[in-house]
This record gives C-alpha cells, sequence and structure tokens, in this order.
C-alpha cells in the first residue's frame, strides 16, 4: 500500500465506497426512470396542500431530490478516493457485489420508507392498487440485485488478494466511478431530439409578462397554461434561455437537475 495514501477506517474501505456509489446509482435510475422517461410519479405526489398540486412545486422537488442524489454520489466517489490505497488487494467481485447490495438497498428505502412509511408518493399514483405496482417494483428491480450482489460477496475469496495478483479491484472502481459520473449528467439531459423547452416563470409574472420574456428571448411560444406560468417555448438558433432567465424565468428545462426534469413533462 503506498504510505501516503490515507488508511480507511474500518468499515470505510473500498466495499462500503462501492455500496454509497451503487445506492447513488439506484436513486438516478429511480429519477431518471419514474420522474422522468415514465413520468408515473413526482417526489411529492401525495403529500396534502393546494400549494403542492402546482406542477411547479412538484418538478422543484423533483429537482432537489436529484441533488441530494448528487450529494451521495459525491460522497461514494470521495469516499472511494480516500480507500484507493486498498483497490490493489480488493477483488473486483466483492466490489461489484457491494454495488449491487447499494442500488438494491436504495429501492427497499424508497418503498419502504417513502412509499409505505411517509407516504409522499408511490410507484404509481394514477392506479387502483398502487401496492400491487410497489410490490413489482420490488421484485424485479430491488431483488435481483440483492441477490446478485450477495452472491457476488460470498463467491469472491476471503481476505485480500496479492497485490497484482488479479482482484480487478481498480478495475471494478473505475467502472462504477465511470458509472456515476455518465448517471449523473443524463439526469439532467432533457429527451433526445426535443426542440421545444419547458418554461416556469415565477409567480405573478402573468400571461402577458410571459410572452413577453419568450419574445425578449428570441422564442416561439407553442403552448401555455391559462396562469401563464408554464410555457411550451420553441427555442430557435438564436433564442437563449439565459435571456429567460433575466426576464422572470424560474427554471428552463435544457439543463440542471430540475430543468432536466422538467424537460421530460407532458403538457
Amino acid at each position: 500500500m503506498d504510505p501516503s495514501s490515507p488508511t480507511p477506517p474500518a468499515g470505510r474501505g473500498p466495499a462500503f465506497a462501492a455500496g454509497v456509489l451503487g445506492f447513488a446509482l439506484g436513486g438516478f435510475f429511480d429519477g431518471i426512470m419514474l420522474h422522468q422517461v415514465l413520468q408515473w410519479h413526482h417526489f411529492l405526489s401525495l403529500v396534502p396542500g393546494e400549494a403542492l398540486r402546482d406542477i411547479r412545486a412538484q418538478i422543484l422537488a423533483d429537482g432537489l431530490f436529484h441533488v441530494a442524489v448528487y450529494a451521495v454520489a459525491a460522497l461514494g466517489l470521495w469516499l472511494l478516493w480516500r480507500a484507493r490505497g486498498g483497490l490493489g488487494t480488493a477483488d473486483g467481485r466483492r466490489l461489484l457485489g457491494a454495488a449491487l447490495l447499494g442500488f438494491g438497498a436504495w429501492q427497499a428505502v424508497d418503498v419502504a420508507g417513502f412509499h409505505w412509511v411517509v407516504g409522499i408518493h408511490r410507484i404509481r399514483v394514477d392506479v387502483p392498487d398502487p401496492l400491487l405496482w410497489d410490490l413489482g417494483w420490488l421484485a424485479v428491480v430491488g431483488l435481483p440485485p440483492l441477490l446478485a450482489g450477495l452472491w457476488l460477496r460470498r463467491s469472491a475469496p476471503d481476505g485480500p488478494a496479492a497485490p497484482g495478483g488479479g482482484g480487478h479491484g481498480r478495475a471494478a472502481a473505475a467502472m462504477l466511478a465511470l458509472s456515476v459520473l455518465g448517471a449523473a449528467p443524463w439526469a439532467s439531459l432533457p429527451p433526445p431530439g426535443a426542440t421545444t423547452a419547458l418554461v416556469l416563470f415565477r409567480p405573478g409574472l402573468g400571461l402577458e409578462g410571459a410572452f413577453a420574456a419568450v419574445a425578449a428571448a428570441d422564442g416561439r411560444v407553442v403552448w401555455a397554461d391559462a396562469s401563464g406560468g408554464l410555457l411550451a417555448v420553441e427555442l430557435g438558433p438564436e433564442a437563449s434561455a439565459w435571456r429567460l432567465y433575466r426576464h422572470g424565468a424560474l427554471l428552463v428545462g435544457t439543463s440542471g437537475p430540475a430543468a432536466g426534469c422538467l424537460a421530460w413533462t407532458k403538457v
């Protein structure tokens, strides 16, 4: 081990870092698939209160959820860096197993904690029996990685591998780090081939003010809700999202965690 590398405390080695990265990947997968692609729920879909019925509040909550997952991913990468001295003797199967356990653990925490205990959303909120969808999601997305992770951990040899002995710890760690670094920006991307951005404007601006802001940004309104708070805007080659922000936009569905969720929202 390189003496200049910090020695991770007990229980905070490469496998623990891999588990945290797997947990973050589970969060990214849920946010991308359920909030954006499938649009089966928002993070606060079932929270009572008139203020949260506003699509702006729901999309902002989805974006803040992604920010929290970014923080978990950053923690996992930092822990992996701290534990880099042990990667030469770490078994790659143990690291991948820990990551799969972390991925499956996120699904269990989300369904059991956020769905059943706190009750802020379900896998699908628009079906007669949401419990069946929760259980189905756990069976399809949660249980297989947990079982695979346990199998990989148990199939790996006990004890550290000899340095240079083929433990593949560095390769597994690099693959996990690249997976997280790829998933993080993906959560912010607009839908493929999208040419229209959804724009949320600050309360009180009104429909006339929102149209004026789009005109100032060289955009073209293709759809608007009655309040003027949410507009679908065609942003041509000369249009500027930054000018929309300067004229009262809160979110423009082209970049950023919350705007990434907004870009996928159906109108």
